[in-house]
């Protein structure tokens, strides 16, 4: 079974990304990191439940180890918009053939392994999340951050192969609906002016 983490807004630069986001959600992101084998970079959002928001962006100010990005990154043009979802996982390395080889990452007292195709790219074009396995005594991000008032209400998923991919998927969240349509996510928060929404 699968746990969602978080979910991710993607952007051509950090600073158009945070701009979206506080402007759409009426919220101050807090600093994140980076990832220095993809070439990203990050700010985050505490979200209830343990769960955060990140936006996150190629950094240009570095070169990926790896060769490439991930989340899809390298082929991302466009305005700002939610791009990716991660869930957790006992075992991301037994979703390789839909979600790509589990990865070992670690910045500072965060440890992780996370799911990465080949080339960086996303499962099913964001549809199929990306798996993530916290390491053993691993303080959870969203532990540390600052609470927005903003809880995930809803969260959709839309894709021409919806239910195959829930099949794979195996999610039991009230939250989390899939549905068949054009690729694309829509996310809605309660918090204290009401409902807010990021797609």
């Amino acid at each position: 079974m699968l746990v969602l983490d978080h979910l991710a807004v993607a952007a051509t630069t950090l600073h158009d990304g945070v701009a979206w986001v506080q402007s759409q959600l009426d919220v101050q992101l807090q600093p994140g990191g980076n990832h220095e084998p993809y070439g990203t970079h990050n700010m985050l959002l505490g979200l209830a439940d343990g769960i955060y928001l990140e936006v996150i962006a190629k950094d240009p100010d570095a070169t990926p180890a790896a060769g490439h990005s991930w989340f899809g990154l390298d082929d991302f043009t466009g305005p700002p918009r939610l791009a990716n979802w991660i869930c957790q996982s006992d075992d991301p390395s037994g979703y390789a053939d839909t979600a790509g080889p589990a990865r070992g990452l670690s910045r500072g007292d965060l440890r992780w392994d996370i799911t990465v195709p080949d080339g960086g790219s996303l499962p099913y074009g964001g549809g199929f999340p990306t798996l993530i396995k916290w390491g053993e005594g691993v303080v959870h991000p969203a532990m540390s951050l600052k609470l927005s008032g903003l809880r995930l209400s809803e969260f959709i998923v839309s894709h021409p192969e919806a239910a195959e991919i829930e099949g794979l998927a195996a999610i039991d969240d009230p939250r989390i609906k899939l549905e068949v349509g054009s690729p694309g996510f829509v996310a809605r928060f309660d918090g204290p002016n009401g409902t807010k929404e990021l797609r």
